[in-house]
């Protein structure tokens, strides 16, 4: 047997459980740690910060009990009715407030997306045009840092709503999907693309393994995912986000692609993103036209909700997007605890 490759995401086991922060995230901890029902107040639910590390953090534990769970913990948790009780009550206050921050955005798809397809006049706010042209070394480490919860399981979220498509969305769905998960060839997953960018980058490519750095905007933009992708009612709204992703993908990663080779920061960081520049211009045509014309053909009435699914991610990107040039503004490290100067596997 091949032995696998020394920056290979390591999938024998989950991720460690991190560190709460508030009422609920310990209480999934704790029932987590302890196989026990989680121990949480309703008071605790009312006065949550639906934006909030605490919630945010809770959010991500419980979903990711759907993708690879966590060391320690069984895998029949996933269905604990106590943890999924604590979910629900989690999401909702999640999605109530997306829906009241968007109250009167756009309804249809084609004023969504509209903006999405003129380059920004003002790029000052713009984490890739600020790493293009002037970041550091240690800000693409960053950035690769905090990218990596969703990246080391790209495309993974999206995967849920093949089921619930039919005809033409799903004929398209699955082949920009085989194209993220390497058209059949390992070595190309995107997601081991991105722990070889990591690599290069001398950051730690394990699963999960950068939870505990990063802040609850980050968490916010991965918890979106798992919130469309675990509901059949929402499956709107994540085909909007995808498209969302896919449209915006290729300039940004143009620019991230020329920050790599500026900065030196390797062949496999440079690869990843000059990958996504061809790959997803194509994945954007092809989720515009079939997934979402395939959709609302079938579905007519979800194009509210694509609209949503594609400006909630427009909202969440800009809220990180935010505290990231906040941070390096000040000199300060985006990350909840910095990061060392090179970081070793903690697993082989």
């Amino acid at each position: 047997m091949t032995p696998p490759s020394p920056s290979a995401p390591d999938t024998t086991t989950g991720p460690r459980l991190a560190a709460a922060r508030g009422d609920l995230s310990s209480a999934v901890e704790r029932a987590l740690r302890t196989d026990r029902p989680p121990a949480y107040t309703e008071a605790s639910i009312r006065r949550a910060d639906p934006w909030g590390e605490d919630l945010q953090l809770a959010l991500y534990l419980l979903y990711e009990l759907h993708y690879r769970g966590f060391e320690g913990v069984e895998d029949d948790r996933e269905w604990d009715p106590d943890l999924l009780r604590l979910r629900q009550e989690s999401e909702s206050l999640f999605l109530d407030a997306l829906r009241a921050t968007l109250t009167g955005g756009p309804r249809s798809v084609e004023e969504a997306f509209a903006p999405l397809l003129v380059e920004q006049v003002n790029p000052s706010d713009s984490v890739t045009h600020y790493l293009e042209t002037e970041g550091d070394l240690w800000q693409l480490r960053e950035y690769a840092a905090l990218r990596s919860l969703y990246h080391l399981k790209e495309a993974d979220p999206h995967a849920w709503v093949i089921p619930r498509l039919t005809g033409r969305a799903k004929a398209a769905m699955v082949a920009v999907e085989y194209d993220e998960f390497g058209a059949g060839h390992p070595e190309r997953i995107h997601a081991q693309l991105f722990a070889d960018l990591m690599t290069d980058l001398d950051l730690d490519p394990t699963y999960g393994h950068y939870l505990d750095h990063a802040p609850a905007p980050l968490l916010a933009t991965v918890n979106l995912m798992s919130l469309f992708g675990l509901h059949r009612a929402l499956r709107g709204a994540l085909v909007g986000h995808f498209a969302c992703v896919e449209v915006t993908s290729p300039p940004g990663s143009r620019r991230l692609a020329k920050a790599m080779r500026r900065c030196g920061a390797g062949p496999a960081a440079e690869h990843f993103y000059a990958e996504h520049v061809e790959a997803d211009a194509v994945h954007e045509q092809v989720v515009r036209r079939e997934v979402i014309g395939g959709l609302l053909a079938d579905e007519p009435a979800l194009e509210p909700d694509i609209a949503f699914g594609c400006e909630a991610t427009v909202l969440l990107e800009n809220e990180l997007g935010a505290h990231i040039r906040e941070a390096w503004r000040s000199g300060r490290s985006a990350l909840r605890s910095p990061l060392l100067p090179t970081e070793p596997r903690s697993r082989t």
